[in-house]
């Protein structure tokens, strides 16, 4: 998988949540993907030819939480690589993932995608 700088993946179970985050990124000239729950995203990783220059992951979802994708993406070589923004209002959350507390501020939300994705 070829990494691209512009493409981000959101995956979030609420509705109105996930569009939010998706007009707020693409407003800002990001491409956008989004996905319901854990195991949707890992379906839509595998199948993109390039990868995102970063996953947005809410913790607490249907089908696959947030843990279970952490987990998943870190045991699969071509996805353990690609970095992870937990967007979520869940506490104790890893220590290798960038977190922002919801609800997150679009300017706080922006300077993560910006250190991810503008390198």
């Amino acid at each position: 998988m070829v990494r691209c700088g512009r493409l981000i993946l959101v995956v979030e179970d609420d509705d109105d949540v996930r569009q939010a985050l998706k007009e707020t990124l693409e407003d800002e000239g990001y491409l956008v993907e989004s996905a319901r729950h854990g195991a949707e995203a890992l379906e839509l990783l595998r199948a993109m030819s390039h990868e995102p220059c970063l996953v947005l992951l809410d913790m607490m979802m249907p089908v696959m939480d947030g843990w279970e994708f952490l987990d998943e993406r870190r045991h699969d070589p071509r996805l353990s690589g690609i970095p992870v923004a937990v967007v979520s209002a869940a506490r104790d959350l890893p220590a290798d993932v960038t977190c922002l507390k919801k609800p997150v501020s679009s300017d706080r939300l922006l300077d993560a995608v910006h250190a991810h994705c503008e390198s």
